[in-house]
């Protein structure tokens, strides 16, 4: 393996395993916890579809007269996850983005699409993320988490944009918790199946085969530039030490609501 890579992976470690060890995976025990959960979390698997079309942007050609633009195995890389996350395949066999079947997911669970409808509704007329959280009312830990992604975005450097979305966001979800929505889904009778099913699709695709078209793209991107490489790690870690945020204000907000709910002894 690239030496590049290994000395990311290396570096990167003990940030992923406080994401992946999180405690916010001890707390979601029923399916208002779940709803919780993915009514934040929703954000994430939005700004990873931005990023990701950020990258084809920057590295294919998206404009007319068409020209070649660049590495001819970076556009095939990039190209093909694109393909995959745009319009892959639910669970009755339809052609939709992940962000899609993750609405999809929300609405069977019975968890509340207002606020992120909402939210895209609002970048629909005009692209102002500020705008779109106050009108949505989104959460501090999601506006922090999101509006990194967009702060990388807005840099214009593909070296990041690539490292980012490969080291900081890649399948990050423990077995615990695919263990833990199996338990819901049975317990529900079927409220959580597209969601069980957008989660196997998740570390099928994103954790599986495009890892290594990632790896692949950013080891192209970087080629032997230790600076490049560099800067490449220290926003890897950034995003992971983001991610963990988010999971510490998913975990508050489900805290916060059991507190609410609790029952008043007189």
């Amino acid at each position: 393996m690239n030496k590049f890579i290994e000395k990311i992976q290396r570096n990167i470690e003990p940030y992923r395993q406080e994401v992946i060890n999180h405690r916010l995976y001890t707390v979601i025990n029923n399916i208002d916890h779940l709803r919780i959960f993915m009514q934040h979390h929703v954000y994430a698997v939005w700004d990873f579809m931005s990023l990701l079309k950020t990258l084809q942007n920057a590295l294919t050609c998206t404009t007319i007269p068409w020209m070649p633009v660049g590495n001819g195995n970076i556009r095939y890389l990039i190209n093909e996850i694109v393909s995959g996350e745009e319009s892959d395949i639910n669970h009755l066999g339809e052609c939709k983005s992940h962000f899609e079947l993750y609405l999809d997911a929300m609405e069977q669970a019975g968890a509340n699409t207002h606020e992120i409808t909402k939210f895209t509704s609002i970048l629909k007329t005009k692209f102002d993320l500020l705008a779109a959280f106050k009108a949505a009312g989104t959460a501090k830990d999601v506006i922090d988490f999101t509006s990194f992604t967009f702060d990388v975005i807005q840099q214009g450097k593909p070296h990041i944009q690539a490292a980012v979305f490969t080291f900081g966001r890649e399948d990050l979800i423990p077995d615990m918790f695919r263990a833990l929505v199996n338990d819901l889904e049975r317990e529900n009778s079927g409220n959580t199946q597209a969601f069980k099913y957008y989660l196997e699709r998740h570390i099928e695709v994103d954790g599986g085969h495009h890892s290594h078209l990632a790896l692949q793209m950013t080891s192209d991107l970087c080629q032997d530039n230790e600076k490049l490489w560099q800067e490449a790690e220290d926003y890897s870690i950034q995003s992971l030490k983001k991610r963990a945020q988010l999971w510490e204000g998913i975990y508050m907000a489900i805290q916060n609501e059991a507190s609410l709910n609790a029952p008043a002894f007189l």
